[in-house]
């Protein structure tokens, strides 16, 4: 018997027992469609994270205050206040920083009107457009001469202007608007972004830092300074620049702890892709048992196929059939029924991550690595655990089995 010969007998007698054979996938569809679906959640939850990492601005390096220490507590880190505006002027751009942004802020009650809003006031200079990538709507953003100036005028958020006037279309530019009783113009209106899942943009005024530190916070430190390197490959000698002014200028001693803290966005994207990477392989993982389960089915309905057609066993091998024909009969049978579920499994597992990723109103991502891996895994399951029941068959000794009742 040939092998196109040993696959349509196969697939006739997988026939004969339609719900038999169905059950028996049952159990590889659900192995299939749950490791397809889990590695899909797991790539569109790190693809989210990655998104939302790299929507806090390009090449970004946070440089923060260090930690207080009052009467041997030490405070978490920025909770000194180390940092100034010269720190920020120190800072030299050129081949491996971009630009820099020195950044105060602090939470305020916003009045237009009859309409208030509780949100945050960020103070800061021209470049930190450059650095978050900020998009005007209408009207324009901060300039320098706005902070020489110690201007009053103001960016805002559309969730801003929805909250203060009712609607994200209505015209507030050039109009004046109370933070903490101060009175500020609004001179432009940044597009909508949504949530980058740390900060929304959107419900943000910006100003000139020079007037938020006079006239909103009474200080003249910074909370953090933001630097944006030229490119991806300069972010390591951009920190190491940063370094190596900020100790000159703060004046810390050889082998003494740094006033501040230096952090760089690729280590932060590196360390989340790797924590989700590992959830992802954890979910594939435990998901992957079921595929073992699946796989346990099939070789002990294949046994029951073995112990009931014995008689038929019997009589081919009486007729000339030989043991490899048996053996491959049965193992093609084992392997079409772990075939068959991981294809269906292949279609359930990418309905179920879309639903999934809109239940959970994220993006998934299904790679054709991990499509491929199931689905061979679910083939070579049905090679190993049918590979059993198939020698059993073929190791018949064909007058034992004509004589089975």
């Amino acid at each position: 018997m040939n092998f196109f010969e040993s696959i349509r007998v196969s697939l006739r007698a997988l026939r004969a027992n339609k719900l038999r054979s169905a059950l028996t996938m049952l159990g590889m569809i659900i192995g299939v469609a749950a490791v397809i679906a889990m590695v899909g959640i797991g790539n569109g939850a790190t693809a989210s994270i990655t998104s939302q990492i790299q929507g806090l601005g390009s090449n970004l390096l946070t440089i923060s205050s260090g930690q207080s220490n009052a009467g041997g507590v030490k405070g978490g880190a920025g909770s000194s206040n180390t940092l100034t505006m010269a720190d920020a002027d120190k800072i030299e751009v050129g081949t491996a920083i971009k630009a820099v942004a020195p950044v105060s802020s602090a939470s305020a009650q916003v009045v237009a009107g009859s309409g208030n809003t509780s949100t945050t006031i960020t103070g800061t200079t021209q470049d930190y457009q450059i650095i978050k990538n900020v998009s005007i709507a209408s009207g324009r953003f901060i300039t320098t001469a706005d902070v020489d100036s110690d201007a009053r005028v103001a960016v805002v958020g559309p969730t801003v202007v929805t909250n203060l006037l009712g609607d994200a279309n209505a015209t507030i530019i050039g109009k004046t608007i109370k933070i903490n009783n101060v009175p500020f113009q609004v001179i432009g209106v940044t597009t909508a972004t949504g949530s980058t899942g740390f900060q929304s943009s959107d419900d943000m005024i910006t100003a000139p830092i020079s007037t938020v530190q006079e006239r909103l916070i009474g200080k003249k430190t910074v909370r953090s300074i933001l630097v944006s390197a030229t490119s991806a490959d300069f972010m390591q000698q951009a920190q190491d620049q940063i370094t190596v002014t900020l100790e000159e200028t703060h004046k810390i001693p050889t082998g003494k702890p740094d006033d501040f803290t230096v952090q760089n966005q690729a280590d932060i994207l590196a360390s989340m892709q790797g924590v989700t990477q590992t959830l992802t392989m954890l979910l594939g993982g435990i998901a992957g048992i079921s595929l073992l389960v699946g796989g346990i089915g099939i070789m002990n309905i294949m046994l029951v196929s073995v112990t009931e057609r014995t008689r038929e066993i019997g009589i081919r091998k009486a007729i000339g059939a030989k043991s490899m024909d048996i053996l491959l009969q049965f193992l093609i049978e084992a392997v079409v029924l772990s075939v068959l579920g991981g294809g269906i499994g292949i279609a359930l597992g990418y309905g179920g991550s879309s639903l999934a990723g809109a239940a959970l109103k994220m993006s998934t991502s299904i790679s054709m690595t991990s499509v491929l891996v199931a689905f061979g895994f679910s083939a070579a399951i049905g090679i190993v655990f049918g590979v059993f029941p198939a020698k059993k068959a073929a190791s018949m000794d064909p007058i034992d089995a004509l004589r089975f009742e």
